[in-house]
């Protein structure tokens, strides 16, 4: 696992100084590598020893071993981009090409992610959508996609699942959820104002918040109750958020698989308590 998804996947289990030392080198991996234990502990704000207990927590003996495994995986990706099999898609690739290069992008989107998953939290998720009065989920661009395909399957299961593309109405919506209603926000930037006030809105009106997002620091990712982070190698070159949609569908899949199971299980209960009912009776 890269140094960078070690941070997410363990980011629950850091102190307050550990996540801004961790959201720190998430944003600035390349300074941070060339960056003293002190002068880390400088642009961060925190002491340098939070610095040293921070390298220990992501499982290396100090601060120099933990800097010299980034320095190392930055070159890794620097080689790696500067291969003819980068995952980027260049014009005069052929179509055979194209084809190995979507499996290489998406496959790895797909690994980053379920390495990253905080399995309580999904257990957590599950629960708040079973027990939902109304799910609204937030979208915008091509994270509206997967919001809509995760609505229609919610919808399957019997819960409702308000989608809404146009932004105002998604701020509007939110503004109509309460304390047994949950709000799916999905998001890879995190950056769009309108997703932020839709997702502030909920917040306000008592509803819980789960968030998809990309890696990095984001207002929402402070807001949301729970964060699922969907980790995607996005660049300028490649259309349609591919990647990120990929690794939004992973998250939003294991949910939905988990909330058949639920309800599955539920129902043969029922039927069981229904059967033993009536055995009474007729006994």
């Amino acid at each position: 696992m890269s140094i960078i998804n070690k941070i997410l996947a363990r980011r629950t289990q850091l102190s307050q100084q550990g996540c801004l030392i961790g959201d720190w080198v998430i944003a600035h991996p390349e300074k941070a590598a060339q960056l003293t234990s002190q002068a880390l502990a400088n642009q961060v704000g925190v002491s340098q020893s939070s610095i040293v207990k921070f390298s220990q927590k992501m499982g290396y003996k100090g601060y120099s071993e933990f800097k010299l495994a980034l320095n190392e995986e930055i070159g890794r990706k620097q080689v790696m981009q500067s291969t003819p099999m980068h995952s980027d898609i260049l014009a005069d690739d052929p179509m055979t090409v194209i084809s190995q290069k979507l499996v290489k992008a998406k496959t790895e989107a797909m690994f980053q992610t379920t390495n990253a998953l905080s399995y309580e939290a999904c257990h957590q998720a599950v629960a708040w959508l079973n027990g939902a009065r109304r799910v609204q989920l937030v979208g915008i661009g091509s994270s509206a996609l997967t919001a809509k395909d995760l609505s229609f399957k919610l919808l399957k299961l019997g819960i409702t699942a308000l989608c809404e593309q146009d932004s105002h109405v998604q701020i509007a919506v939110a503004r109509t959820l309460g304390v047994d209603d949950v709000q799916i926000v999905i998001s890879f930037s995190g950056e769009r104002k309108e997703i932020l006030v839709a997702t502030e809105a909920a917040k306000e009106q008592g509803a819980k918040v789960i968030a998809l997002l990309g890696p990095g620091r984001s207002r929402i990712r402070h807001i949301a109750d729970i964060t699922f982070d969907t980790i995607a190698d996005e660049t300028k070159h490649r259309s349609s958020s591919i990647a990120s949609r990929t690794a939004q569908n992973v998250i939003t899949d294991l949910l939905f698989i988990s909330l058949v199971q639920q309800r599955d299980e539920s129902a043969r209960q029922l039927i069981s308590d229904i059967s033993s009912d009536i055995k009474q009776i007729l006994s």
